[in-house]
């Protein structure tokens, strides 16, 4: 299996350049560069392939928010995973809705930022506990429980692991809930989203909390 090619965009250089070789560290990921603003990102892209960005949100000239909605346009096969020392809900939910398929905090570790790396090239999403509690809480909030958003022809099961989606247990936890595979979850996700026309489990998340299940 070929090594996970990932682009370090963060503007301070005493945390790109120590991060970028610790992860360069890991065999299956591959970092190819590590940038100091979105349009240096962008300049990569262009020349060579890319498969993560793990992006910092605030930098200057174009910043991660806007680099963010620039590669979900242009480059949609290039996931990006956001990591930032913000986690209040503006910047979350700024960057998921420009297509970030991942949000970690700087507090998170190498395994938590490997993981995410890995998860992300999976076509996963990985949303750090603290920031993942904070989306929970505002969609609590937020949403008006009037208009269920479950399609009738959820199985029994498909409907269990959108509930366990809407709690924010990760794949292998919903195995350990419901005491099936972590392929079988897989499974009943991809049969769920179908469904539902869920695009990502941002709003897989949304919609199950929406329709009371979490």
């Amino acid at each position: 299996m070929s090594a996970i090619r990932v682009v370090v965009a963060d503007d301070q250089a005493a945390v790109r350049e120590p991060l970028a070789a610790v992860l360069d560290l890991s065999d299956d990921i591959d970092v190819v560069a590590a940038v100091a603003d979105g349009a240096q990102v962008l300049q990569i892209l262009a020349r060579e392939p890319v498969d993560v960005v793990l992006m910092d949100l605030r930098m200057p000239g174009l910043d991660g928010i806007e680099t963010t909605r620039r590669l979900s346009e242009e480059y949609p096969d290039v996931a990006v995973v956001v990591l930032t020392t913000f986690a209040d809900d503006e910047s979350i939910l700024a960057a998921l809705s420009a297509g970030a398929r991942g949000y970690l905090t700087k507090n998170s570790g190498r395994q938590d930022i490997t993981r995410a790396i890995r998860a992300a090239s999976a076509g996963q999403s990985v949303l750090d506990r603290a920031v993942q509690d904070r989306l929970l809480a505002s969609v609590r909030k937020a949403v008006q429980t009037t208009e269920p958003e479950v399609p009738a022809d959820l199985t029994p099961r498909e409907r269990e692991v959108f509930a366990a989606i809407g709690l924010g247990l990760s794949n292998r936890g919903i195995a350990e809930k419901l005491f099936i595979s972590e392929a079988t979850v897989k499974t009943h996700i991809n049969n769920l989203f179908a469904k539902a026309g869920i695009r990502d489990r941002a709003e897989a998340v949304r919609r199950a909390i929406s329709a009371g299940l979490a």
